[in-house]
């Protein structure tokens, strides 16, 4: 959320333009009116008012003692609200500027940027408002104190990290303010899509428009150049050289690096620029583009990494597209929040506590992604796996770091498939999550780090899979609440948590196999029968009373309830399931248990099993390698 002060004064409104982020400290002198400006302008939820912590903890809002107490209140608070994203404005004097410190490094930590919103108006009318309250006792000399010292911040506070600072010096310009909302820029929760999200293009032109024609888009180009699918003569023109239209209701992503390396740098920035224009296209800022952007600004910096490419072909253009490129690049979001929160698009990725935020922490996340400070043999920078760490409900899907193949992990998908180095370009069709990618036509650069060779990992283990591997206990301790697809969500008590997790370390088989465990039926209530445990009138009426109009019965039969997972073979295991080493197959008990102790009657077991499924001709007909009895 960003708001906008405004006030019917036109230098006061001048003085205080527009403001991005979620945390906003008012400070002021008792007296000058702070609480008042607060509640008239934010929701009495998102005020923090140091008054009021200090009531809660002392019983007296003008305790000095509590003081303490008050402002170690005030910041836990500050920091549950902001880390759930909620706008948060801190109501105290704040003319110190040990006491602005902590809330600047909140905001740091919860990258936000804070705004500061300070009322300077006169002493006098400060003193007189503190004169006419009872509960005030301190004389005039603390107004001026206060007053001297805010005075003496006010050209520092930038530089102790306010992004903004907004003074209003009079009755008038306060009471004139008002406060206009507006979502953040990186903010497209309301746009639902559905988006096709296409990777790391690197100058590789025809294979984008090659990828696009699959995704069911048509390019057309101006200038002389042929037309790969000609537009309509009232095709709407963009200011560039390419036109294009899609199928109805889709938008398409670029995930950045647009640039360097390949051979049609301007003719890949044409169309994108042209079809972000026009709306049919959203873009995010890649560590190439950006770099390119500095380069046409005047920066000093390394012509490196294709950068060379990109500036030898932009020099056959017009001083004029330069220009427009620059802009283009210079004007791109870090990152978009999508689909109410279920979808999040960033250049090299975004962990779920900087979804949303606006900090320049966020914008080096969205561009280079995060590394270990170390570098491998190739001395290229050692990535930290974020993604193996991500527990967000939202699908974040990303680039940067070329792989071999499309792999989900944790909701997270990296589809930069180095086209530009031989491999191939793709696009994550959402919501479908369907990919769908075109082969680089030749090898346009050498990787300095390897990539289309398979990483040193167990053969035919997904990413997922390899990591599943290894339980994290945050995932299963504790109170859980599971939504689930079937049914409302169920809650899992600690204990009974706890108890799962001993008997599934200790006795169950690969949790992997467990895809089904079947459920117990409640028992009716004991009889009150001599001699009876149940009687059928008793039960019948018991679940009556529960609310259960039907009652199946059937005959009940001596022994244990099995579950049997069979698959084609072993290769078929480690594909669906990431076992390895471990059969084409298990029976289990309705608890998790290994149903045989003797390893070789179960491996007969399911072999005749399986005989039984390859004579009926099961996998052919149902088009599978495993089934589950």
């Amino acid at each position: 959320m960003f708001t906008k002060i405004e006030a019917a004064n036109y230098r006061c409104l001048r003085a205080v333009s527009q403001t991005l982020e979620r945390f906003h400290v008012v400070a002021g002198p008792n007296g000058s009116g702070k609480s008042t400006f607060a509640r008239r302008l934010f929701k009495p939820t998102e005020i923090l008012s140091s008054d009021t912590c200090r009531g809660l903890v002392s019983d007296d809002e003008n305790s000095q003692p509590a003081t303490k107490d008050a402002f170690e209140l005030l910041h836990f608070i500050a920091r549950k609200r902001l880390a759930a994203g909620k706008l948060t404005v801190v109501d105290a004097t704040n003319v110190q500027p040990e006491s602005r410190k902590p809330l600047v490094q909140l905001a740091r930590e919860f990258h936000c940027l804070p705004v500061a919103i300070v009322l300077d108006v006169p002493e006098s009318i400060a003193h007189a408002r503190n004169k006419a309250r009872p509960d005030r006792e301190f004389g005039p000399h603390v107004i001026r104190q206060q007053a001297s010292q805010l005075h003496r911040s006010l050209r520092r506070l930038q530089h102790e990290g306010f992004r903004k600072v907004h003074v209003l010096r009079s009755l008038e310009e306060i009471e004139a303010a008002v406060i206009e909302r507006q979502p953040l820029w990186n903010n497209l929760r309301h746009e639902h899509g559905p988006f096709d999200i296409i990777g790391d293009v690197h100058g590789c032109y025809d294979e984008l428009v090659e990828l696009l024609q699959q995704l069911g888009y048509s390019v057309g180009e101006a200038s002389g150049m042929s037309p790969t699918d000609a537009p309509e003569p009232t095709a709407p023109r963009t200011g560039t050289t390419c036109v294009l239209r899609g199928p109805e209701g889709r938008k398409l992503i670029f995930l950045g690096d647009l640039v360097d390396r390949g051979p049609r740098v301007p003719q890949v920035l044409k169309l994108v620029m042209g079809a972000v224009a026009s709306g049919t296209a959203l873009c995010v800022p890649g560590n190439h583009d950006m770099k390119l952007m500095r380069k046409l600004r005047g920066s000093n910096v390394q012509i490196t990494h294709g950068l060379a490419e990109s500036l030898e072909q932009l020099a056959e253009e017009p001083e004029a597209f330069q220009e427009q490129v620059a802009d283009f690049l210079d004007g791109l979001i870090s990152h978009y929040v999508l689909d109410d929160g279920r979808l999040v698009v960033a250049h090299a990725g975004m962990k779920e506590s900087m979804q949303g935020r606006g900090s320049s922490a966020v914008r080096d996340f969205a561009l280079y992604g995060e590394t270990t400070g170390e570098t491998d043999e190739f001395d290229r920078p050692i990535r930290y796996n974020w993604a193996a760490e991500y527990r967000g409900s939202a699908t974040v899907v990303y680039g940067h770091t070329p792989v071999p193949e499309p792999e989900w992990l944790n909701r997270t998908i990296n589809i930069d498939t180095g086209c530009v180095f031989g491999g191939r370009l793709t696009a994550l069709r959402y919501p479908e999550n369907e990919l769908v990618s075109v082969p680089a036509r030749q090898t346009y650069a050498e990787p300095r780090r390897p990539f289309l060779e398979p990483a040193e990992q167990a053969p035919g283990l997904s990413a997922q899979q390899e990591h599943d591997d290894v339980l994290d206990l945050a995932d299963v301790t504790g109170k859980r609440l599971i939504n689930t697809r079937l049914h409302a969500s169920v809650t899992v008590r600690e204990e009974n948590a706890t108890a799962a997790l001993e008997v599934m370390s200790r006795f169950a088989v690969n949790p992997k196999w467990l895809l089904y465990l079947p459920p117990t039926m409640s028992p009716c209530g004991t009889s009150q029968l001599d001699g009876l445990l149940e009687h059928p009138a008793e039960a019948f009426a018991y679940y009556r009373h529960e609310g259960v109009p039907r009652v199946i019965c059937e005959e009940k039969h001596m022994g244990s309830r099995a579950v049997v997972i069979v698959c084609r073979d072993e290769a078929a295991a480690r594909q669906r399931f990431g076992i390895m080493e471990e059969g084409f197959g298990v029976c289990y008990t309705r608890t998790g248990r290994r149903f045989f102790d003797d390893e070789p009657k179960e491996t007969e077991f399911l072999s005749r099993v399986r005989d039984a499924i390859n004579v009926a001709g099961f996998w052919d007909e149902f088009q599978t390698d495993w089934v589950c009895l």
